[in-house]
Formats: C-alpha cells, structure tokens, sequence
C-alpha cells in the first residue's frame, strides 16, 4: 500500500518536471531575440606628462616631473616601450638624463544596445493585465509574464492583455535600449637622449699647457781671494791682546 501511494507522488513530479523541461525548451526555440548597437559620437581627451629620467635600478624608474615633482615608478613591466631619436626602448635601455614624454588618449563612446524579443502564438489562456499562455508554433503552450503597457497585434490591431480572446493568434514584441559608456585609453611614451655639452664660442681663448722647465741652479762664484789675509789679521789682533795683558799686570 505504501509503495502504490509512493508512486502515486512520484508521478506527479515526474509530469511537472516534464513541463517545465518543455516549457524551457519552447521559450528558446520559439523566442527570437536579436541585438544591435549604435554608437553616438566619441570624445578624446589628450594628457600629456613630461619628466626627466633621474634614476634606473632594475624594473624601478625614478622620473622628475615637469612641474618638479619626484615620481617613483616601481615594478615597470618589461613589454613597456619608448620611442627615443627612432629606437624602441625597454625599462633596462633608459639612463639618466633622458628626457620622456607621455601622452594619454582617453576615447569615450556612448552606445545604445537594442535587445528586441518577438513571440508568435495562439491564446490558450489569458490573465490579465499580468500573464498569458500561448500555444506556440510546436504545439506546446508558454506562459508569458505581460510587460506594463504591453501592446499584441492582432490581424494588424494592436491590443492590450484585456483585449486578447482564446484562440486569436497574436505576435508580440519587446524592445529594450540600454545605454553603455565604452572607454578606451591608449597610452605612448616617446623620449630624446640627454643634449651634448655646449661648445666653447669662437672668440674664446683657447689654453695649450706647456711644460714649466725646471729653475737652473746657481753657477759656482769664482774665488777672488785667499784665507791669508784673514789669518794674518787674526793673529796680530791675538798680538794685541797679549801685550794689553802684560801692561795690565805690570800697572797692578
């Protein structure tokens, strides 16, 4: 007895299963939906940054701005490019001194898409204003949800839900915009080498070293005299002395 009224549930489940199952497949069989875009008119706005390259260390890029602000770039990814004098330059090519310029172009486009949902069937049962069924094309019926202000053509009329009768074969359609931003940004970093030293003008004196000879040592001075006269005035001042003694001593 249990078992009967077991079955008895599950065969229910079973059938609802199977309308759904239907119900599913007719709604993308006999729902066409088709979708386009317009585009309105597109805005660019151009930044452009300029800096001068201060420091390089690996995938780190320190740059001075134009306005004299220190920008630290770190992890540079090694696909980054720069255009500098014609040559496609990596992070690991820049040296101090360069100069970059960078130039941001931000596209902005407004676009409208158009999802539009046609359905065609005959009334199988209408509630109105909220739902109705529709017998479709392969037999199978559909319950639709009824849009606000929904119109149905009926042999060229168009009526509401409170219009629609069992049995008339009506189309529907559904039209929705939805209106989206699409933004684009592009982004080129160009750069030139550091300028060369300036040259010296023209009228400039020009300073050639020269070798400074070393200074000559003195010449030897010629002997103009002997030692003699010298040693014969000191002895006849030793004389002198000797006598100015012997009177001292014979005076006390």
């Amino acid at each position: 007895m249990n078992s009967k009224l077991k079955r008895a549930r599950v065969w229910p489940v079973l059938a609802v299963a199977a309308c759904f199952l239907a119900f599913t497949i007719g709604m993308s069989a006999q729902v066409k939906t088709q979708t386009s875009t317009s585009s309105g008119t597109a805005t660019q706005v151009v930044t452009v940054e300029r800096g001068e390259v201060v420091y390089v260390s690996g995938n780190d890029l320190v740059v001075k701005m134009e306005d004299g602000s220190i920008r630290h770039i770190a992890n540079v990814p090694e696909s980054a490019r720069a255009t500098v004098n014609g040559q496609q330059l990596g992070i690991h090519d820049l040296k101090p001194g360069m100069m970059l310029e960078k130039t941001i172009t931000v596209t902005t486009t407004p676009q409208v898409v158009t999802t539009v949902k046609t359905v065609t069937g005959k009334v199988w049962h209408v509630n109105p204003p909220n739902t109705v069924i529709l017998t479709l094309e392969d037999g199978t019926n559909q319950q639709f949800k009824i849009p606000k202000d929904q119109k149905f053509n009926v042999d060229g009329q168009l009526v509401d839900a409170w219009g629609l009768k069992k049995g008339m074969t009506v189309s529907a359609t559904k039209i929705v915009e939805e209106p989206i931003t699409v933004v684009e940004q592009q982004a080129r970093v160009t750069g030139s080498m550091p300028p060369p030293p300036p040259a010296p003008p023209a009228d400039a004196p020009i300073l050639i070293a020269q070798a400074t000879p070393p200074p000559a040592a003195p010449a030897e001075l010629p002997k103009t005299g002997s030692m003699l006269p010298l040693v014969g005035l000191l002895g006849g001042l030793s004389l002198l002395f000797s006598l100015g003694l012997k009177v001292l001593r014979s005076t006390f």
